[in-house]
């Protein structure tokens, strides 16, 4: 039983980083199309009613860019995971409100926002032991304090 426990939570550190790095990926793809158009993303925002559409293209640069490398990576997991979620939400917010979820025609739709932000967010809070964040002091498990260890050894007899 130990085993197959083992096995299984081993099994789901590793989905966990496969999911991490396809997902980190497209992020990291989105980003990396914005920048390398930046004139048009920037006119794209104007158009969108943004104030400062320049920077906010550059924010929506660093952001996916920056966070989908992070997620994938499995570093600083929760900021990252909040960053992107927060950029879907403003993708969704911006443009796609009031499209359906699918589109029966192939039209706009915001079943991609919503998945890649959902995405995000369920990697980032659950990112697996394959994760940098593992290293981090602060996230490393600590040893239960004195009276909690004593109060499970009563428990136990």
């Amino acid at each position: 039983m130990v085993a197959l426990t083992t096995s299984m939570h081993r099994a789901g550190d590793a989905t966990a980083l496969i999911a991490r790095i396809a997902i980190g990926a497209v992020f990291v793809a989105h980003g990396w199309h914005k920048l390398s158009g930046l004139d048009g993303t920037a006119q794209s925002f104007a158009g969108l009613g943004l104030p400062m559409p320049r920077m906010a293209a550059l924010l929506g640069v660093v952001i996916e860019v920056g966070g989908g490398t992070l997620l994938a990576i499995g570093l600083l997991l929760p900021l990252a995971a909040v960053g992107l979620a927060a950029m879907m939400a403003a993708a969704y917010g911006l443009v796609h409100a009031g499209d359906p979820l699918i589109a029966p025609g192939g039209g706009p739709s915001f079943e991609l926002v919503l998945v890649l932000g959902a995405a995000a967010l369920a990697v980032g809070f659950n990112g697996g032991r394959f994760a940098l964040d593992r290293l981090l002091p602060w996230s490393r498990p600590r040893a239960a304090a004195p009276a909690a260890r004593t109060a499970g050894a009563v428990a136990d007899r």
